[in-house]
């Protein structure tokens, strides 16, 4: 892991007509709603030029139904009602969380926990949810609901598409098996991405997903053949491993956020990253609550590859 400072330590149907998209084709941004809270007001957002959008990252809440759930010295919900505060009091433009949002088997009443710890949030900003190998996608549609537009989504996957300001996100699934390791994205699902990516104009582009592309991801070389070659794609954001890092392939940066419910080792922070994103680069910025607090603060910033 590059520049960081060490201290001492679907969905249901395929698209149709060949997969054709227009550029219009992001899912609802507002999808993940709460019921209308009484008495919450917008609150200001701060000042980020017209150019640039920020968004609040995280992964790996793995929120249990019981709020009480302690894991490794921490209590994954009190971590993210923590998080969720910070992230309220100066509002970004949006939430991204990849994946594990779930303890362990992503069951029904850990999703209605995750939900209420969002509720604040979600009524005034987007939140875009990545499905991990702790999740259950079924549960997870059960708690949410599935999105409005079902015409956009991949067979058997949970996909997000939108575009926020001078850049485009996209959500992707690697959840294979409930609670096994690895993670896949299957044919569809890459035949999903790389039309789009072909259909839509260079507008930088972003991927997220849970698992590391370097790592336990099934089929990580052909999603790279797929995205190397397209210079709109700039970076992979993803979570999975607990350790925070940036590291680069053929020049795509990529993102390992930190986990938000706990660490696997003591060197690692437990937080979450806001990202400033332009159509030259990005700012990410260490939040942490937990683990390791001595990086807390740190901020890498990306340029984008031409």
């Amino acid at each position: 892991m590059s520049g960081i400072p060490q201290p001492s330590l679907s969905r249901r149907r395929l698209l149709r007509g060949g997969l054709a998209l227009a550029c219009a084709w992001a899912l609802p941004s507002q999808w993940l709603r709460a019921e209308e809270l009484p008495g919450v007001e917008p609150l200001p957002v701060p000042p980020c030029a017209a150019d640039c959008t920020r968004w609040a990252l995280l992964s790996d809440t793995h929120v249990a139904a019981d709020p009480e759930n302690h894991y490794r010295g921490f209590c994954p919900y009190r971590n993210l009602q923590e998080v969720t505060a910070q992230i309220a009091d100066r509002l970004p433009d949006g939430v991204i969380i990849t994946g594990d949002l779930a303890r362990l088997r992503g069951q029904t009443g850990a999703y209605e926990s995750l939900k209420g710890l969002l509720a604040p949030i979600a009524e005034q900003r987007p939140i875009h949810l990545a499905l991990g190998n702790h999740d259950d996608r079924e549960d997870f549609f059960q708690a949410f609901g599935d999105p409005a537009d079902d015409s956009r989504a991949v067979e058997d996957k949970h996909v997000v598409a939108t575009e926020a300001g001078p850049v485009r996100m996209i959500v992707l699934d690697s959840l294979r098996v409930v609670n096994a390791a690895a993670g896949k994205l299957g044919t569809l699902q890459r035949t999903w991405l790389e039309t789009v990516l072909q259909t839509c104009d260079q507008k930088p582009t972003i991927l997220f997903l849970h698992h590391t592309p370097d790592g336990e991801l099934l089929d990580n070389r052909l999603l790279f053949e797929i995205i190397k070659p397209m210079a709109k794609i700039k970076a992979v954001v993803y979570g999975h491993s607990h350790k925070y890092g940036y590291s680069e392939v053929a020049g795509i940066h990529l993102i390992n956020l930190p986990a938000t419910g706990f660490n696997l080792a003591g060197g690692q922070p437990v937080g979450w990253v806001e990202a400033k994103l332009t159509q030259a680069g990005g700012e990410f910025t260490l939040h942490a609550i937990g683990g390791n607090l001595q990086i807390s603060g740190h901020t890498q910033n990306l340029v984008w590859r031409s």
